[in-house]
């Protein structure tokens, strides 16, 4: 039986070790970064091995493919794309950036299904406050909930219209964090009236969604101890206060907002009441410590992950990729960028 994990892999295509593992830890799915990207064919050739390790051709193969800092898959065989507040300055109006947010999202699904690829971890639905640490910064889709909302649906249905399913993150919202929670573990001391009405609102906009990512931050209003990974409480809120019934996955458990060993991080996300836990880095000894504190995709948690699933079309919208692409990039500014630009790190999920 598939066990409730995500993992990733150390290079561009599995070493024997990484093959043995998979098919004893039989994980749910795979994430894949830049270590792992180098031409077309070899990334379908991985995915591909991905699957068969597993012996599951539906098993799904996450990626962050948003734009801007955080784009694995990028020049010189794909389109560089921009950042989430990019829409809103290249377009007249609202429903323009709109338009714009839900044609890029189209278009990387075509870009990902090509490779087999079925889930992007995107939309962003954080909403940064002034002098927050910039670790969500130009990611976001603008600077108010409503904003987001409107451009965070569009993202994810553009993605879902490609057959690749989008993954909401980080519930329930990195906009307020002052720290990087790859570094440090943010607390935010923000009320609950004050966190509703702003960062959790585009989380209850969109709980329609099939998959959602935890962040690693403290809110006090919901449990001054936990992370909301690990905190009950904070999982709570996300299903009966948000009303998020789908997919819960954790962001990347080698992150050090996150104490304790790598089976303690594992252990204590899923007692919280996370579905399935996410391990990004490929390093083989702490994926196999992962392995032991995780146990089998069962019960809620499988239908949830069914679920999610059961909503990738198996036929995408009709797409005229290279017409579509011209017509996008020349909304954008005129010009498909091929220029390699700063990625966010790779544990960033």
């Amino acid at each position: 039986m598939t066990s409730a994990a995500l993992y990733g892999c150390a290079g561009h295509r599995l070493t024997e070790d990484e093959r043995a593992f998979f098919a004893r830890a039989r994980p749910w799915g795979f994430i894949l970064f830049r270590r792992n990207i180098d031409t077309p064919d070899q990334l379908r050739a991985l995915t591909d091995e991905l699957r068969a390790a597993v012996g599951d051709a539906d098993a799904p193969i996450l990626i962050d493919q948003e734009g801007g800092r955080v784009q694995r898959m990028g020049p010189p065989h794909w389109p560089k794309y921009p950042p989430g507040d990019a829409y809103l300055k290249a377009a007249e109006d609202l429903h323009g950036a709109r338009d714009l947010a839900r044609l890029a999202a189209r278009l990387m699904a075509h870009d990902l299904r090509e490779v087999g690829i079925t889930v992007d971890l995107l939309p962003v639905l954080d909403v940064p406050v002034p002098g927050a640490h910039d670790i969500v910064g130009d990611r976001a889709y603008g600077r108010d909930p409503q904003t987001v909302a409107l451009l965070g649906r569009a993202a994810a249905e553009g993605l879902l219209a490609g057959g690749v399913l989008p993954c909401i993150k980080h519930m329930p919202g990195h906009g307020r964090a002052f720290a990087d929670s790859h570094r440090d573990l943010p607390t935010v001391h923000a009320d609950f009236e004050t966190l509703d009405g702003w960062d959790f609102a585009p989380f209850k906009a969109m709980s329609d969604m099939p998959m959602a990512m935890t962040a690693h931050i403290v809110f006090t209003a919901l449990d001054p101890k936990r992370p909301a990974t690990q905190s009950k409480k904070a999982v709570r809120t996300m299903r009966e206060h948000l009303g998020f019934s789908g997919l819960i996955l954790t962001d990347d458990l080698s992150m050090q907002a996150l104490s304790g060993s790598l089976g303690e991080r594992a252990h204590r996300s899923l007692k919280a009441g996370c579905d399935v836990v996410l391990h990004c880095n490929g390093d083989l000894i702490e994926m196999q410590a992962v392995a032991e504190a995780t146990g089998k995709l069962k019960g809620r948690a499988r239908a949830r992950a069914e679920a999610a699933l059961a909503r990738i079309v198996c036929a995408p919208e009709p797409l005229d990729a290279a017409a579509d692409h011209r017509r996008f990039f020349e909304a954008m500014g005129g010009r498909m960028d091929v220029a390699r630009g700063p990625d966010v790190g790779e544990a960033q999920a």
